[in-house]
């Protein structure tokens, strides 16, 4: 059984990562996604475990205490952090683990997980941005100030993601997304043991046409 790879997803406060993520999962097969940690408050339509496991900052600083993170970090006023035994669980079953991160969980898990294959969701422009989180209406005023003033920063992280996508169609951007993912599947070096069994049934073979 091969080995699942780490997907990592990350972009600007309404980006669109989210509906991407959601659509994907419903599309492509072998993928599961990683509920995260985190403090921040349940948003309306949203469930515990499902797009998060909700719970108090001291709950989470003793899941600090006991290493149960991947990796943690705070982001507009809330933490948030990957649980390290759920991944290496769906990793080692042989699916795709994808993780739906903020750029400073994402730079820890670079240097952690090398070959870890991670997307960067960009809206098409800020103005649009904008717009997508004032529509959404689940920030308070100065929330949204917030998060529209740290998307200047968080932007320009795109480069150290190895692939950007542009979110301005969902089907286009998830179409962009799928095909990222199956190509890392084909990579030789994710293969090697696929490969290997192949190679040694010509070893097997080769006898028969060589007289040996």
């Amino acid at each position: 059984m091969m080995k699942g790879n780490l997907i990592i997803i990350s972009s600007p406060s309404g980006g669109g990562k989210g509906t991407l993520i959601r659509e994907l999962l419903r599309t492509t097969s072998d993928i599961k996604f990683s509920v995260s940690y985190t403090t921040r408050q349940m948003r309306a339509g949203e469930m515990d475990g499902r797009e998060y496991f909700f719970i108090g900052r001291q709950e989470f600083e003793a899941l600090i205490e006991k290493g149960e993170f991947l990796e943690y970090a705070e982001v507009h006023g809330n933490l948030y952090g990957t649980s390290v035994s759920q991944v290496q669980k769906v990793m080692e079953s042989g699916n795709d683990v994808l993780l739906e991160i903020d750029v400073q969980g994402a730079a820890i898990l670079h240097e952690r997980v090398p070959d870890a294959v991670s997307i960067f969701i960009l809206p098409p422009s800020f103005p649009e941005l904008q717009t997508r989180l004032t529509l959404r209406a689940t920030e308070s005023s100065g929330d949204l100030e917030l998060r529209l003033r740290n998307s200047f920063d968080e932007v320009k992280e795109y480069i150290n993601f190895k692939y950007v996508v542009i979110n301005e169609d969902i089907s286009h951007a998830t179409d962009d997304m799928r095909t990222i993912i199956r190509g890392e599947r084909l990579l030789s070096i994710r293969q090697t043991d696929r490969i290997s069994v192949i190679l040694k049934s010509f070893e097997r073979s080769k006898a028969q046409f060589s007289g040996e």
